[in-house]
């Protein structure tokens, strides 16, 4: 990580349109739904910057979130790329007739009651299923944060997959996809250099 933090460069930015998908991503939607979150990328002026790996199982890591905004050009780009994100939601909120809607949208109902075992029920679900990227902000909050959780890292720990290091720049009004995160196994010591990494290229939209 520290080699990542000291050689980052900002890749050049395209046209969501000229981005290509790679083969093992986790897939939804359909041609019209590409060509509207092209067309809301365009509109809101936002481009994309990297090249997402061609894996298929994934823990991503999206920082800085500082703005409810995030999610608004986040969205438009899964649209855009026809990619289909999991996120984690308390299993209470999986109930008719929203369950359907939420296990289509890339919902995984978690038991936070029992905290201790969410490791287990993430290892579990990525032995399930063959495609998933699993999408997680680290600092938990919108508001600024010092360190950020570590649970992002012990879910890909438990499930033995690589974590995906992605940015909002909104300088540049561009979602930056960045290098695989290169881990030592201490947790503490690389949630830390993440947070260096985010710190040391991109600004959010409330810094």
């Amino acid at each position: 990580m520290q080699e990542l933090i000291k050689n980052y460069t900002l890749p050049p930015a395209m046209a969501v349109e000229a981005f290509t998908p790679p083969a093992a991503m986790p897939r939804m939607g359909n041609r019209f739904t590409r060509w509207l979150g092209s067309r809301l990328m365009a509109l809101i002026g936002w481009k994309v910057a990297g090249e997402l790996p061609n894996h298929s199982k994934l823990v991503i890591a999206g920082a800085p979130h500082t703005s409810n905004w995030d999610f608004v050009v986040a969205m438009f780009l899964v649209m855009a790329l026809g990619v289909k994100f999991s996120y984690l939601m308390k299993k209470e909120a999986f109930i008719w007739p929203f369950k359907g809607l939420f296990m289509a949208l890339g919902g995984i109902p978690i038991d936070r009651s029992r905290g201790d075992q969410v490791m287990v029920q993430m290892k579990t679900w990525f032995a399930n299923n063959d495609h998933c990227w699993v999408a997680i902000t680290p600092e938990g909050t919108r508001s600024q944060v010092e360190k950020f959780k570590t649970g992002f890292l012990r879910i890909a720990e438990a499930a033995e997959v690589p974590v995906l290091l992605v940015a909002w720049h909104y300088p540049k009004k561009t979602f930056y996809i960045c290098p695989l995160a290169n881990l030592s196994g201490d947790i503490n010591e690389d949630v830390a250099a993440i947070k260096t990494f985010y710190d040391t290229h991109f600004v959010g939209r409330n810094p």
